[in-house]
């Protein structure tokens, strides 16, 4: 059985903008490459990260970010509408943003360790295992 991360939306951000937190990131879409590990991102954490990273940079920016996906198996998951039930009810009993909730929601069904340099997840550390990046941008 291999480990399972799943990316907030600034762990891409932090690959993609070559912060020092960076390497983090790029070591685990390697391990998945390498079929040591499997690496999810919410669709909804992707929509935040590619509006962030496109905002202001254009065409590039955006078929910089399909690159990654197609480079790495970086894999997105859809939000259901069951996986939108689990994050209403993370939101409600943890008051994250609703965008994170799905990280946490995908992290929770998959037994999964979020990625992630927000704070704010935090408040889940009873609940589910986070690997914690620094300096990455909090969006």
């Amino acid at each position: 059985m291999v480990a399972t991360y799943v990316l907030d939306a600034n762990a891409l951000l932090a690959y993609l903008d070559n912060t020092h937190s960076a390497e983090k990131v790029e070591d685990l879409l390697v391990l998945a490459q390498q079929g040591k590990a499997a690496v999810l991102m919410s669709a909804v954490n992707w929509g935040e990260a590619y509006f962030v990273h496109t905002r202001g940079r254009g065409e590039e920016a955006s078929e910089r970010m399909r690159r990654v996906i197609r480079r790495f198996p970086l894999q997105v998951v859809p939000a259901d509408a069951r996986r939108a039930e689990s994050a209403a009810e993370i939101k409600a009993r943890f008051k994250l943003h609703y965008a994170d909730c799905f990280a946490a929601a995908l992290a929770l069904e998959n037994k999964g360790t979020i990625v992630t340099s927000d704070a704010d997840y935090r408040r889940l550390q009873a609940q589910v295992k986070i690997l914690w990046l620094t300096g990455s941008k909090k969006l």
